[in-house]
């Protein structure tokens, strides 16, 4: 039965993995998948509980089981890709919410179905194989214990060892082996025909059956809210989520073989009773804790230290706090239930198919329905009263009811939001939406600079980036001679999306998974759009692989969101066959840019996605969204054609260009700033990726190698940034045509020198509001700058601002500082300007 555990929760960790590819998002995927899972195990234990119960022989019954996982589960190795093709065409390009959930819950119900079912009929099989082994009558406990004790060991090696270091599809064979292996012993050493039941005369079969029921749905529905809301205390990675399971699982395991030892006595109604308003409380009680999961992680921070290992530590104990107690009395109850059911005539498998049936309806009924309409505060006290409500009647009278019933009524009224939203001093929440995915939020800061987060964890982007989220729409467009129309892979806060459709002659299409992400982006976009919304723009709300799978649409441009590598689903969006995917939505001269967050990536993950994108697009290219050091955003640029970019052809598109809002706003005003953007090449690239790990499907090693950096930050972005630099040199033979590299490669170079010298010199600038002492930090760097390449204009605006805001104050420094531009960049006019304004002097004609 341990061995059996291993491999169920073994599944049920590949198959999320493998689901979440379709759906979308993990979170969609796990809610799809335990709803799969236990609809699968009623099914079997429904179909097959009254013939295991009466048969002489179950060893045929579980041997033939657990081959049928086996063969399932190995077929679905080459079944589910094809499946998840037609799952998506099934579900349509931008569906509804209603189908979009029915296909999900209903595709993978249907697909998992066979081993789900199988896995329903095992543990009755094996109770029966053993009833004669108990001397003191029957019972589930101890293989209910022993079986959940491998679900633990199988969730842990599994998400901690096996998918990382040998990927799903070779996790999925050992897992295939331990069914064979445990069908194998089974038929071998387990008797050939037992001994058949005694009757039982049946006794509170209909109580019985739906208090299985019910404590299937609550037991679930509570498991689902606690991960729900503490993805917005913790990092929300794949760690988080085997760490809460393991937690969920051993704790009713403990409670189960707690149950086994002691198999109290007594009247079974007041066994019940105690066991239901114990349940209660705890749920109460370690629900209750929820509200100091984020005093409790700092603490337990400052305990364990600065590691990953402290991390997972603290994410560990914020596990147990919430799961333990209520998991373990859950275990306990579901034992003795099941005890009650097989006295009562209903049998083990029975008892087993009414309890999962219940289980597998909490998902769609708290994570799609309740959540959202309710909110975390209001499903736990409904939760908590749940189970104090199947407390037979005849106890209704103690006190530790109405104790509990009165405590979980006044967290309801008195408690506040269990939400967590981190507002700064002077701050104010704007905005915050309980949704089927994720907790969105809009926070404002003293400054009236607004933050948009997802789960509390994730920045989507500020109100104070408009310029470099513009900048990430404007680079890939500018790089296309005549884009008309476009694919966005990630809304955030609208800004990129929006800025590209301000553009007359484009077409811009915008997906975005999280809905309420959209309904909130409106307030970030209103510098560019006002209150009206762009008609050349239209969002969805749908998953980016599946959009990029089930369209027919071909685009002349994609552009995908830095999307955070570690958090929950995004590292299938740096996949291989996700890249290939993209490819094949380009037109023939098509560009895809995928736009990285080097603040939230480690150069060993960036190294592995790049190494999947040259897999790709061979001819492959890396540029710099901004001169920024903290948030440093990296572009992987590939053409479908593998062909190059032309100076003349940017000029082209920069003085044709119907954008509302000039690139020059947005520092993009010449060829030079476009194509000095680049920061390498594919010789460049293919030199830093090296033999990094490929990022596949079956292999996902972003998603498990990029939450290091998140658990516990080994360097700064811009030590990373700078480092990069150093590694990344771009070669204008590589970009340009021959024709181009003669007659503009010289002044590219140059430019790309003083933009490494730029950043390098930022790295030492102390931010002051004196304008005198910061001047004294930036003008002989940036003099130096614009002396390598006086092209550069992100070194000469600076410096003109700066004399610009001393011309009052200290004529003299201003004018010195002038004739110091003047004379490194006599074309520009500014500093001239300026100056003769100092001097008295009229403006010359024009």
């Amino acid at each position: 039965m341990i061995a059996s555990g291993f491999a169920g929760l073994g599944y049920q960790i590949i198959w999320t993995q493998q689901s979440a590819l379709w759906l979308g998002h993990e979170a969609a995927s796990v809610l799809a998948v335990v709803c799969a899972f236990f609809g699968g195990l009623a099914v079997g234990a429904f179909a097959t509980g009254g013939a295991i119960e009466r048969s002489r022989r179950p060893r045929r019954w579980y041997v033939a089981c657990e081959l049928l996982i086996a063969l399932w589960s190995g077929g679905l190795l080459w079944a589910f890709e094809p499946a998840s093709h037609w799952l998506i065409a099934a579900t349509g390009v931008t569906p509804s919410p209603l189908w979009q959930w029915t296909v999900a819950f209903g595709g993978t119900f249907l697909l998992l179905l066979p081993a789900t079912a199988a896995m329903g009929a095992t543990l009755p099989a094996m109770e029966r194989l053993i009833a004669n082994l108990h001397g003191t009558g029957r019972s589930i406990a101890l293989l209910y214990a022993a079986n959940t004790l491998g679900a633990v060991l199988g969730v842990l090696a599994c998400a901690f060892w096996l998918v990382p270091g040998a990927g799903l599809a070779r996790t999925t064979l050992l897992c295939v082996a331990l069914n064979v292996g445990c069908a194998t012993l089974a038929f071998l050493r387990m008797p050939r025909q037992v001994d058949p039941p005694a009757p039982r005369i049946p006794v509170g079969a209909i109580w019985v059956s739906g208090a299985l029921l019910l404590t299937g749905l609550l037991g679930i529905a509570y498991e689902v809210l606690v991960v729900r809301v503490l993805s917005q205390v913790s990092e929300d990675t794949v760690y988080t989520y085997a760490l809460l399971l393991a937690v969920y699982l051993i704790s009713t395991s403990l409670g189960a073989a707690g149950y086994q030892q002691r198999r109290p006595g007594g009247h079974e109604n007041a066994l019940s009773g105690r066991l239901l308003m114990a349940l209660g409380a705890a749920c109460l009680a370690s629900g209750g804790g929820l509200w100091l999961a984020e005093r409790v992680k700092t603490m337990a921070l400052a305990s364990f230290g600065h590691s990953v290992a402290a991390a997972l530590g603290a994410e560990l104990t914020l596990a147990i706090l919430a799961f333990a107690p209520p998991a373990a009395v859950m275990g306990a109850l579901f034992s003795h239930l099941s005890d009650r059911a097989q006295r009562a005539g209903l049998g083990y498998g029975r008892a087993l198919g009414i309890n999962t049936l219940g289980a597998a309806a909490a998902p769609a009924l708290v994570g799609v329905l309740g959540i959202p309409a309710l909110g975390p505060k209001w499903l736990l006290v409904l939760l908590a009263l749940g189970y104090l409500a199947l407390v037979p009647w005849r106890d209704l009278r103690r006190p530790l009811v109405w104790l509990c019933g009165s405590a979980a009524v006044a967290v309801g009224v008195f408690a506040r939001p269990l939400a967590f939203v981190d507002i700064p001093p002077g701050g104010r929440l704007v905005a915050y939406v309980d949704g089927v995915m994720a907790a969105v939020s809009v926070v404002e800061d003293a400054t009236g600079i607004a933050r948009l987060r997802i789960n509390n964890r994730q920045q989507e982007g500020t109100s104070a980036s408009l310029r470099v989220d513009g900048r990430q729409a404007l680079l890939p467009l500018l790089l296309h001679p005549a884009p008309r129309h476009a694919l966005f892979l990630g809304l955030g806060t609208g800004v990129t999306a929006s800025t590209a459709a301000t553009d007359g002659d484009l077409e811009v299409d915008a997906d975005e998974l999280v809905p309420e992400v959209i309904a909130v982006s409106t307030r970030f976009t209103r510098p560019l759009n006002g209150d009206s919304p762009n008609p050349r723009l239209h969002v969805s709300a749908t998953d980016a692989r599946r959009y990029v799978r089930a369209t027919a649409n071909h685009y002349e441009v994609i552009v995908a969101d830095n999307f955070h590598p570690a958090r929950s689903g995004s590292g299938a969006l740096y996949t291989l066959e996700h890249f290939g995917a993209v490819k094949a939505r380009l037109t023939q001269a098509g560009l895809f840019c995928q736009w990285l967050p080097l603040h939230q990536l480690d150069l060993a993950t960036l190294a592995s996605i790049t190494r999947t994108f040259l897999q790709v697009f061979p001819h492959g290219a890396a540029m710099l969204a901004n001169n920024g050091l903290d948030t440093p955003v990296i572009g992987l640029v590939g053409r479908r054609d593998d062909g190059r970019f032309e100076p003349a052809a940017v000029a082209q598109r920069l003085a044709s260009a119907h954008f509302e809002h000039s690139p020059s706003n947005f520092g993009l005003e010449d060829p030079l700033a476009v194509l000095g953007s680049f920061i390498a090449g594919p010789t460049a690239l293919a030199r830093f990726a090296g033999d990094a790990p490929l990022n596949t499907d079956d292999l996902p090693v972003v998603a498990y190698q990029a939450p290091r950096i998140t658990y516990a930050p080994d360097s700064l972005p811009r030590d990373r940034l700078l480092e990069l630099l150093t590694v990344l040199q771009p070669d204008a033979s590589e970009l340009l045509e021959k024709s181009d590299t003669d007659t503009f490669g010289g002044r590219l170079a140059a430019y790309w020198h003083a933009r490494d010298r730029f950043i390098a010199a930022g790295r030492h600038i102390q931010p002051t509001q004196n304008a005198h002492e910061m001047l004294a930090q930036i003008e002989g760097p940036l003099l130096e700058v614009l002396r390598i390449s006086p092209d550069f204009r992100p070194a000469y605006d600076p410096l003109l601002a700066m004399a610009r805001s001393l011309a009052g104050s200290e004529p003299d420094t201003a004018r010195a500082l002038l004739v110091a531009l003047e004379s490194v960049q006599p074309e520009r006019p500014e500093a001239g300007a300026l100056l003769r304004e100092l001097d008295g002097q009229p403006a010359p004609s024009r």
